[in-house]
């Protein structure tokens, strides 16, 4: 913390650690791990996007391809609402034949 003047400067670090504990505690720990996995869903929303327009695609005529409604394809892309079953017919509506998911140490599993 710094003072500067009447008002008290934190350091994000020091924000997070007020707000949600030091790292290592569980509740710090559960929010690092929301973090990381919004931020991928986000990657992966924005894969979405980019292969639709790339085919000059609208979300309505995306959601037609696979069966759902236009304001799903809008929540896919914004990281909302993904999991591997709707990745793969998404990903497979749009042309993308093969995927697979990296597990580091463990290997790659082919999704489809």
């Amino acid at each position: 913390m710094k003072q500067v003047g009447k008002f008290k400067l934190y350091s994000s670090e020091e924000a997070l650690d007020m707000h949600f504990g030091k790292v290592g505690t569980p509740r710090r720990d559960d929010f690092e791990r929301e973090v990381a996995e919004a931020v991928h869903a986000y990657h992966i929303g924005e894969a979405i996007k980019k292969a639709r327009l790339q085919q000059h695609l609208t979300q309505e005529e995306l959601g037609e391809r696979i069966g759902v409604r236009r304001a799903q394809i809008s929540r896919l892309e914004k990281g909302h609402s993904i999991t591997i079953p709707t990745m793969s017919r998404v990903f497979q509506a749009l042309g993308v034949t093969t995927a697979s998911l990296d597990l580091g140490a463990i290997g790659k599993v082919a999704l489809w």
